[in-house]
């Protein structure tokens, strides 16, 4: 029987989520399988794999084929790696030990690296946040200075309109007086 690795697909439209199964050739994609193996999230970011390595290292041993995808998943996981120390073991290049401490030095060099992706990613945002809180304070900045101007200039429009009607009270009294004076010498 020809045994397949291949992804079988689970989730809603648009948000695909995926298990790892063997299964027949001849099978269809959601359709009858063999064994589970793991699950891939494509949705997040880094894609998220949760695999059983020891079944999938023995499938891909016995002969399993995996799809181009599924293939990929294995790649990064170290599947294929192990394989390929394995075979070393098994023609005395190495011992066991060392193709164990090599495939450990292996993860911990892809960790180091994810972590280092991660921390960019982080400064990366947090330089964008401060740039975007920066540019926000100066717009925040113009136009509290746009009110003031606002509200200066209507300051100095009503002290205007006020001195205008002091002005204009002081001469409606003066001017009466004058009318005063000048009607009266007229009855006389």
């Amino acid at each position: 029987m020809a045994t397949k690795i291949r992804l079988q697909r689970h989730g809603r439209k648009g948000y695909a989520f995926y298990s790892i199964v063997i299964a027949d050739v001849r099978a269809p994609r959601d359709g009858k399988f063999t064994e589970k193996i793991g699950t891939y999230n494509p949705n997040t970011n880094p894609a998220t794999v949760d695999l059983k390595f020891d079944r999938a290292l023995y499938w891909v041993e016995v002969g399993a084929q995996p799809t181009d995808t599924v293939r990929n998943i294995l790649s990064r996981e170290g599947v294929y790696l192990m394989k390929h120390l394995r075979g070393g073991v098994k023609k005395g290049a190495f011992d066991e030990a060392a193709c164990q401490a090599r495939f450990d030095a292996w993860k911990a060099d892809k960790q180091k690296g994810l972590s280092q992706v991660a921390a960019k990613e982080e400064a990366e945002k947090k330089a964008a946040a401060a740039e975007r809180m920066k540019a926000e304070k100066k717009v925040s900045e113009e136009i509290a200075k746009k009110v003031a101007e606002k509200k200066a200039a209507e300051a100095l429009a009503k002290a205007e309109a006020e001195a205008a009607a002091k002005a204009a009270e002081a001469a409606e009294e003066a001017a009466p007086t004058e009318a005063e004076t000048t009607e009266a010498p007229a009855e006389a």
